[in-house]
């Protein structure tokens, strides 16, 4: 969903504030968008911002664009949770000890989370 809050003159959204609302439309729509389609869904972006922007995604292959019409439409290249499951995986893949980063990650689970988590690992996470 897109941030609606009102912004001061001249506040803008970084790049990256930006490509996360055009991957939270793709990942609302029910189907491919063109970029015109994005532009009315986030509102307050300019045609060729929201083309960059898609072309920014396109190139880092976050989007995949199906070649109908001149200017084509975009979808996911992953669904969300696919995304999020990468990122997490890229943050781990950083850090010194992935271990201890994962105790912290599963210390601040919501108890919703954490029965989740239980579940999908069959049960056999103990404390």
């Amino acid at each position: 969903m897109a941030d609606t809050r009102p912004r001061g003159k001249g506040e803008r959204r970084s790049a990256g504030e930006l490509e996360s609302e055009v991957l939270a439309a793709l990942w609302a729509s029910e189907g491919p968008m063109t970029p015109a389609q994005v532009q009315a869904d986030i509102g307050g972006l300019a045609y060729n911002t929201v083309h960059t922007i898609l072309k920014r995604l396109l190139d880092k292959g976050l989007v995949v664009r199906d070649a109908a019409g001149r200017r084509g439409a975009y979808r996911p290249a992953k669904n969300a949770a696919e995304r999020t499951a990468e990122i997490m995986h890229e943050a781990l893949g950083r850090g010194p000890d992935p271990i201890a980063a994962l105790q912290q990650f599963i210390t601040g689970l919501s108890p919703q989370e954490e029965r989740a988590l239980r579940d999908l690992l069959g049960g056999s996470a103990g404390p």
